[in-house]
């Protein structure tokens, strides 16, 4: 199963991509590619332990590694609206920049 140019020309619409007409091909034949690697991946008779996860090192002082720790907020919430350019109910207020809900 291929990617046809269609395709690939309402994805790129949908990411707004300009893309010219050889692009379309080569992108299309390049998916393509990566699909039909992907099912012969998908065929590969692997044995269940090559799934397992490895063990995570122990963070050691001095050994470069930190402990998985949230770092202390330097800015608060009601500080950092309080520099915003507009703020509404404990958010942000940004212009709208849809531009229609149409594609």
């Amino acid at each position: 199963m291929g990617i046809r140019p269609e395709e690939v020309r309402r994805v790129a619409e949908l990411a707004r991509l300009e893309l010219r007409g050889d692009e379309v091909e080569r992108v299309a034949a390049e998916l393509t590619a990566v699909l039909d690697y992907a099912t012969v991946l998908r065929r590969l008779d692997l044995p269940a332990r090559a799934a397992e996860p490895e063990a995570e090192p122990e963070a050691e002082p001095g050994s470069g590694l930190r402990a998985d720790e949230p770092a202390p907020s330097a800015l608060d919430a009601a500080r950092a609206l309080a520099m915003a350019p507009e703020s509404a109910d404990g958010f942000f207020v940004v212009p709208a920049f849809v531009e229609s809900e149409e594609p």
